[in-house]
């Protein structure tokens, strides 16, 4: 069927707007192509969410995305979490976390939950928690706590986070981290136990209270 004029031509401003040199236009654009989704956008969301420099055009693309059919969006978003460009990964895992269509939980590889970049494995840890299959949530949560003592504050508290999520079947895990021969991986285990206890506590207050638990049990195996 032949599209009317009216619509084709609303499309193609769309679809130009998301290459505009102002990022209100973007945003813009990018509001109204989730408020009338047409399977045509999708593609060229998609790959605007992979070199996007604005923060919040970002997430506007990805509520967009969010409007479209699962069937349509969730094959490109797979296809371009492989892609080698790291904010195509991570935006496209970030965008997988808001759709949360649970078939596609085989695209959270181990290589993505453990990429380099702290970003993409960030996306990948939040992405997975609400993916995961209730009876792959135990091997999930052994993946994760490998990440223990990783990155600076915000990296860890986003594997916290993530850890919680999964709700105290990680106490096992946790535990058998406390034990860790690094003391960073040591006091990130100590922490989080104590967010999931005490979700008020703050990670700030959490990890420096853990950090001075692990230094006066080193100093206490010294004496």
């Amino acid at each position: 069927m032949t599209l009317p004029e009216q619509d084709t031509g609303d499309a193609m401003r769309v679809l130009r707007g998301l290459d505009d040199g102002h990022a209100s236009v973007r945003l813009r654009t990018a509001l109204a192509a989730g408020t009338a989704p047409e399977p045509r956008y999708v593609g060229r969301l998609v790959e605007r969410c992979a070199t996007e420099p604005d923060f919040h055009v970002r997430e506007m693309l990805t509520w967009a995305l969010t409007r479209h059919p699962a069937s349509t969006t969730v094959p490109r978003l797979i296809d371009e979490v492989r892609s080698e460009r790291v904010q195509a990964r991570s935006q496209a895992l970030h965008t997988l976390s808001k759709i949360g269509d649970r078939r596609a939980w085989p695209a959270v590889t181990r290589t993505l939950l453990s990429d380099a970049d702290d970003e993409v494995a960030r996306s990948a840890w939040r992405a997975a928690v609400v993916l995961v299959p209730e009876d792959e949530e135990s091997e999930l949560a052994d993946v994760l706590s490998a990440q223990l003592g990783r990155g600076g504050r915000e990296t860890q508290l986003s594997l916290s986070r993530a850890l919680i999520a999964l709700g105290e079947m990680i106490l096992p895990t946790l535990r058998a981290a406390m034990t860790d021969a690094d003391p960073g991986v040591r006091a990130h285990a100590i922490a989080t136990e104590r967010l999931l206890r005490d979700p008020d506590s703050g990670f700030g207050s959490a990890i420096e209270e853990a950090k001075r638990v692990v230094a006066l049990g080193a100093h206490g195996q010294e004496r």
